[in-house]
């Protein structure tokens, strides 16, 4: 009887392969209100497997949320929440009560979903374009995105945006901050394991036998390599 390679079992998602310890809490907005909430910044927290620390907003007693921290936040500062919110750092205003040439961050997809991109530390986008109830949003990749003018953000850039410059001095060091996301490490390539350990494994010449691109939709114990990548290689000089 046949035993489950590792990538197979890490694949499928298993409790023991989740970084649930020592969370804090999820970074979401408040729940959509047709008035303006107003609160005030009570903590700023870290938590593991998160690069920027967290903001304890309290709006009311043991009544709050935790929001991603942008540059320039204070303990003890006011945060507003709402359309009618003055344009200042930390506050939550809709998208289409945001200027042209502002730098948001934590921005909604849909209206009331809490937040889904630019959360990472130094992430951020700029309001481009308002037409009709939708807004044209530009990221630092150039990339633009178009979403409707009732979804939140916040104005600021994510703080901690200098972390990565830092290079990790000790392997232990990286373990550990790779350990809190879930994530392993040290990690061996997969030509370098028995055929029973990888799919890339096997073999005398050190070559995985096979294409190393998947689709993304692959089984767990498929999905190794490269991953829904549309080329494998470096891109050939067209000749003139």
């Amino acid at each position: 009887m046949g035993k489950k390679i590792r990538v197979q079992r890490r694949g499928r998602g298993g409790l023991q392969f989740r970084a649930s310890k020592n969370k804090v809490a999820p970074a979401k907005y408040p729940t959509l209100a047709p008035e303006t909430l107003q609160g005030k910044v009570r903590a700023l927290t870290h938590e593991p497997g998160r690069g920027a620390p967290l903001a304890y907003v309290e709006l009311a007693p043991n009544q709050g949320f935790y929001q991603a921290a942008v540059e320039g936040l204070a303990v003890n500062q006011p945060v507003h929440v709402g359309h009618e919110a003055p344009l200042a750092v930390g506050n939550i205003l809709p998208l289409g009560s945001i200027p042209e040439g502002t730098m948001v961050c934590n921005i909604e997809l849909r209206p009331g979903d809490g937040g889904k991109i630019a959360r990472s530390s130094g992430a951020f986008a700029t309001v481009m374009a308002h037409t009709g109830d939708k807004t044209t949003l530009r990221f630092p990749s150039k990339k633009t995105v178009t979403l409707l003018s009732a979804c939140r953000a916040t104005i600021g850039v994510v703080s901690g945006g200098g972390r990565k410059e830092k290079p990790f001095m000790k392997a232990g060091e990286k373990y550990h901050a790779k350990r809190a996301k879930g994530h392993k490490y040290p990690t061996a390539h997969g030509v370098k394991m028995p055929a029973a350990m990888h799919p890339h494994g096997g073999g005398r010449h050190r070559r995985p036998g096979k294409s190393t691109t998947v689709s993304r939709h692959a089984p767990p114990g498929a999905k190794v390599g490269l991953i829904a990548a549309r080329n494998s290689g470096r891109r050939q000089r067209r000749r003139n």
